[in-house]
């Protein structure tokens, strides 16, 4: 998948700018696709040329001009051949951190117990993250009333697919945090 389609997926939400995108990127798609604002601008400017987004701009007072951008015809077309499409194959992991802890013996406990405590840290803060936008999106109804009501329910089964990720994320840093004491004689 390219950062292409889940930009145009972003725009089904409506009319933003590249700031808002950003900001969506941080927040509703971090959980499944992260983005530097530096990609994110140049991917618009291909989808602009691509025909696949519209851009107006906007004038504002005191602030420079900001760009709006929207699906046209031919993106919400092009997402949905890609929608419809077989996926690939499943992601596999790549993590850096599986690599240091693969090699971890004979390094310092010490070191590799921070480096665990410090994924741990970053799963708790998206998962906070990611409940609150849950809580948001839920606005007082349950999860089945969402489900059956909402007008798009995906982003919420992305969003969820995030939570699972997250907690299990976190499940095995305790795991190995609890393994680390175990051996923490041994070392």
């Amino acid at each position: 998948m390219s950062l292409k389609y889940a930009v145009l997926a972003a725009l089904l939400e409506g009319e933003a700018s590249g700031y808002e995108l950003s900001k969506v990127f941080d927040v509703s798609l971090a959980n499944f696709w992260a983005s530097t604002p530096q990609q994110l601008y140049r991917e618009l400017e291909r989808l602009a040329q691509d025909g696949l987004i519209e851009a107006r701009v906007v004038r504002q007072e005191r602030r420079p001009d900001k760009r709006m951008f929207t699906l046209t015809e031919a993106g919400r077309e092009d997402l949905s051949t890609f929608a419809a499409a077989p996926t690939r194959r499943p992601t596999a992991i790549r993590d850096e951190l599986l690599i240091k802890i693969q090699a971890m013996d004979g390094a310092d406990p010490g070191a590799t117990r921070a480096l665990v405590e410090e994924r741990a840290a970053w799963a708790r803060g998206k998962l906070a993250r990611y409940r609150r936008v849950r809580e948001r999106l839920l606005d007082g109804r349950s999860e089945e009333e969402y489900l059956r009501e909402a007008d798009r329910v995906g982003p919420y089964l992305t969003l969820m697919g995030g939570i699972g990720f997250e907690e299990e994320n976190l499940r095995w840093c305790e795991r190995v945090l609890a393994v680390l004491k175990q051996r923490a004689p041994l070392g």
